[in-house]
């Protein structure tokens, strides 16, 4: 019974990070708004990375429990499953045109850091406090980058469409709003990751395996949901632009924030998991140059290697 009941738990906290961080971003947004923080600064923070908040408190609270596998891996596998299902679902929906600024900031951006992350692993099999600080000057840089560009036109404004469509809030509403999200976020990664350890322990699976499918899939939800719906709507720019961005700060970002708290060890991924991340990283951009966009039979291919992957993973644990 008792096992059920954290099972449930978890089932429950995978929906408490996703509406957690949908309130989160919307309160967020609403407090920024009647404090009349720049719009610019409201995009680059609030919105554009928004939709990695479960990434953050998932693997956070994995390195404080001391679970490096599950936080390396849950950054690891959401990545693989952002360029690999999610873009593949959503240029078989329909496809996908990369913008100029994709090509020029986002994409090399991504690769290098795909790069450096796996030159991290695989020199100290894991991420220590200095490289930890090397992943966010980087972050820092990154961002600088991103201003410049949006400020000379060369960008459209990140987050704008979450800008346009949320609401204007009373201060009190928009403060139980971000409170309540990131409330939500905390008990519900809590309860993920407690789910999260005990079926691992329990069917004796490879921490680093569930942290590759499991908590990757459950914490890829909110780029899923929004990529998906920016695709059926022809919005190429978000669509795309989320994941890129979103595979930037998780290794940037969570990578960056979550050793410091406590040095990440991750025995448990492999080579062959590394090799494909950096295969569905560089991939995407000759798909995306291919053409000019994203075909539904390219679509298909990065389908299959995140079936073949996952196989490989269940295969392998069983």
């Amino acid at each position: 019974m008792t096992g059920l009941l954290t099972v449930a738990g978890g089932v429950a906290g995978l929906a408490l990070l996703y509406y957690g961080a949908e309130f989160l971003i919307r309160g967020g947004v609403g407090l920024a708004r009647i404090f009349r923080v720049p719009p610019l600064v409201i995009g680059l923070t609030l919105v554009a990375f928004g939709t990695s908040a479960p990434e953050l408190v998932v693997s956070i609270d994995a390195a404080l429990r001391g679970s490096g596998d599950i936080s390396v891996g849950n950054v690891v596998g959401s990545n693989i499953c952002n360029i690999a299902l999610i873009l593949g679902l959503c240029a078989v929906i329909a496809p996908l045109k990369g913008s100029p600024g994709l090509f020029r900031r986002d994409l090399p951006t991504m690769v290098a850091v795909t790069l450096m992350l796996t030159g991290f692993i695989g020199l100290t099999g894991g991420i220590d406090r200095i490289e930890a600080g090397m992943l966010l000057v980087v972050f820092c840089g990154y961002m600088a980058w991103q201003v410049a560009d949006t400020r000379r036109g060369a960008e459209p404004l990140p987050g704008d469409d979450e800008l346009r469509t949320t609401p204007a809030f009373r201060w009190y509403v928009a403060m139980l709003l971000a409170a309540g999200g990131l409330l939500a976020l905390i008990i519900g990664s809590k309860l993920f990751v407690e789910a999260a350890i005990f079926i691992a322990r329990r069917f004796e699976v490879p921490e680093a395996v569930i942290g590759l499918t499991v908590v990757a899939v459950g914490t890829s939800l909110p780029e899923l949901a929004t990529s998906l719906v920016a695709a059926i709507r022809r919005e190429h720019s978000i669509a795309i632009g989320n994941i890129i961005g979103s595979n930037i700060f998780n290794i940037l970002v969570i990578l960056g924030l979550a050793p410091m708290l406590c040095p990440l060890q991750s025995s448990g991924i492999t080579p062959v998991d590394l090799g494909v991340l950096l295969l569905c990283s560089a991939l995407i951009w000759p798909l995306l140059k291919s053409g000019g966009l994203l075909s539904r039979l390219e679509g298909l291919l990065l389908l299959v290697i995140y079936i073949g992957y996952t196989g490989y993973l269940v295969a392998g644990a069983l």
